[in-house]
């Protein structure tokens, strides 16, 4: 991509991945009223997903070469939609990683997420606070010891607020656990499991100052950089998203800071407006191209990439 520091790679570390199995689980989740999965999502005002992912893949295909995007990390983001990040990755095995989300409360967690690695996915998404557990819980150990075994996958785990933009739209309960989120419950996996790399997105979505802690504590710990951020709401003074970086920078330098867009549904497609107010922010605090290269692609290339 053409950028103020000339031409980079963009690959995106956050790009869920809303199939057709995706709505129709939500849809499961909604009162019997007849309305298929096609009338729910237009009602949204969003696209149709094909039926088949690998023609929603397409679509993505489409969406990076117009942006000029390399690859992007796509996200299964709801448990049980492994198959579709196959299906995507499978198709165009150049320009996605997959990722899949998984509830280690359920039965067989451990042999699922060793079953979705073997299947060529790389990252596993692990959101404590919507299945109410911690990252300390002993039925993660398989989870862990998994990454551990396979050079080139990661542990991405969801910490800080949580709200989940198609479930509010939809009237879906979300019964999240707050207490759940703090990004300083990984501290002692993160030192057990030296050999995982751990992501922990959004900052740390408001518990920022433990994203931190952590991520200088544990030297296989990544801050995603994805969304609009509008946790440093919760911060006084709430903090400019160049303030954010500056102070990420400091902390872990530029060669763990992943940089995310959080797109997700069609007809906005890639979120353009993510990238370039985060290209600003940088560019505001006169970050070099190494730096900017590092962020924006090749920090998440050189993790996945086997």
């Amino acid at each position: 991509m053409q950028t103020a520091w000339g031409e980079i790679a963009v690959h995106d570390a956050h790009v869920h991945f809303f199939s057709h199995s995706f709505f129709a689980a939500l849809r499961g989740q909604r009162p019997a009223s007849g309305e298929s999965v096609e009338s729910m999502v237009q009602s949204l005002g969003w696209e149709v997903p094909p039926s088949e992912p690998r023609d929603l893949a397409a679509k993505w295909i489409g969406e990076l070469d117009r942006h000029g995007v390399g690859r992007c990390a796509l996200i299964a983001s709801i448990p049980g939609d492994e198959a579709s990040a196959v299906a995507a990755i499978q198709a165009y095995p150049q320009r996605f990683w997959g990722y899949f989300l998984l509830d280690p409360t359920k039965p067989q967690a451990g042999e699922r997420a060793v079953q979705a690695f073997d299947n060529g996915l790389q990252g596993v998404c692990l959101f404590p606070a919507m299945q109410g557990f911690s990252a300390q819980d002993e039925r993660l150990a398989p989870v862990y010891h998994a990454a551990a075994q396979r050079p080139g996958t990661v542990v991405f785990v969801h910490c800080g607020v949580l709200s989940v933009g198609v479930r509010k739209k939809l009237g879906l309960p979300s019964k999240f656990d707050m207490s759940r989120s703090n990004p300083l419950d990984l501290h002692r996996v993160a030192l057990e499991y030296p050999q995982v790399n751990f992501v922990v997105p959004h900052f740390g979505a408001g518990y920022f100052r433990e994203a931190l802690m952590l991520a200088d504590l544990c030297p296989n710990v990544y801050l995603d950089t994805s969304s609009s951020n509008s946790w440093t709401k919760y911060l006084t003074p709430a903090p400019s998203l160049e303030d954010v970086f500056r102070q990420a920078l400091n902390v872990l330098g530029p060669d763990r800071l992943l940089f995310g867009s959080d797109s997700s549904f069609f007809p906005r497609g890639w979120n353009r407006a993510v990238f370039d107010a985060q290209a600003q922010a940088l560019q505001a605090l006169g970050a070099a191209a190494e730096a900017a290269d590092k962020v924006f692609g090749g920090n998440l290339s050189r993790l996945l990439n086997r």
